[in-house]
């Protein structure tokens, strides 16, 4: 059959809301556009394990410890379905982790950002979750089906995320002086971050009308980005602290924030490798790839002794 008529066909399963599975025909930009975003993001979740990991012993209390230490697993849990969805186009996962590793594939800016404080862990659930979860439910109705499926689950989880950051920054919120500073401190630090990760402008967005076409993004970077602030202006009032903007304000006809000015040429900083902490986290992915070879190792040689046995007792 001519690409044309396949585009065609392919084209009319997205416009009719049916999803696009591994075995199906489809354009080689929308399988590349598709496995740069599925992998990208299952960077991000394995690498946003290092800033939270970093308070797992520290956390202030037995309960908090414990609490902290499975949203980290969920996080690997996380990790796992997305690499298994973009192993569905056709590449490896060893590959794509090779890739994050020398640099060629990206993850999440907001992971380049230390945690300072324990008020930082409430301002990573409330405001780094809140951001992915209003971009990741869009991403439940993706074309792409191994996508969306994995996302069913991963939403379910991250609205417990963010409900655990928002709690964290209440009780400190509540507390002391100093509680409350470190409160604010953590807020006005992370503010600006969170809404970087909602990407460039859209004048500045490369792929995004073609993602738009394909129904692999259903809302674009400017919408996701203006109702988050929509949200979180009204969820911090309940905290008595204040977002790190002057020009933050209620616009009655446009029924809306309106928002002060991204420092975009830290968000591009931070894209090229040249954050707070980028080498710090590559390098600590990298000698957590290289410690766990022999895990990796033991359990290829396990699997093939256990497919041997299989296969004799099946003759």
């Amino acid at each position: 059959m001519p690409v044309q008529d396949l585009e065609k066909i392919f084209q009319q399963k997205i416009d009719e809301e049916i999803k696009i599975e591994p075995k199906d025909w489809m354009p080689d930009a929308y399988r590349k556009t598709n496995l740069r975003q599925i992998s990208q993001h299952a960077h991000s979740e394995v690498v946003g394990m290092l800033p939270e990991g970093n308070w797992i012993t520290r956390a202030p209390s037995l309960k908090r410890k414990l609490i902290l230490l499975a949203k980290v697993q969920d996080e690997g849990g996380h990790g796992l379905y997305l690499y298994s969805a973009a192993e569905t186009l056709g590449m490896s996962r060893e590959e794509m982790i090779n890739d994050l590793h020398s640099g060629k594939a990206k993850y999440s800016s907001i992971f380049n950002y230390p945690t300072l404080t324990w008020a930082d862990i409430g301002a990573i659930g409330w405001l780094v979750d809140g951001a992915a979860i209003m971009n990741q439910v869009m991403l439940t109705r993706t074309s792409y089906g191994a996508y969306a499926r994995a996302m069913v689950r991963i939403c379910k989880e991250e609205s417990f995320h963010q409900r655990q950051g928002f709690e964290i920054l209440l009780v400190l919120s509540r507390g002391s002086k100093e509680q409350k500073e470190m409160c604010q401190d953590a807020i006005n630090r992370w503010w600006w971050p969170s809404l970087m990760m909602f990407g460039p402008k859209d004048s500045e967005s490369t792929n995004s009308d073609q993602s738009m076409k394909w129904k692999i993004k259903r809302k674009s970077n400017d919408e996701l980005r203006q109702n988050f602030i929509d949200m979180i202006a009204e969820q911090i009032k309940t905290l008595g602290m204040k977002l790190p903007d002057d020009k933050l304000k209620w616009n009655e006809e446009r029924k809306h924030y309106d928002f002060g000015e991204i420092n975009w040429d830290e968000f591009w900083q931070v894209v090229k490798g040249n954050g707070p902490c980028n080498k710090q986290r590559l390098d600590a992915r990298r000698e957590a790839w290289e410690n766990g070879e022999w895990v990796r190792d033991a359990a290829a040689a396990y699997a093939k002794k256990r497919a041997a046995r299989q296969k004799d007792k099946a003759a």
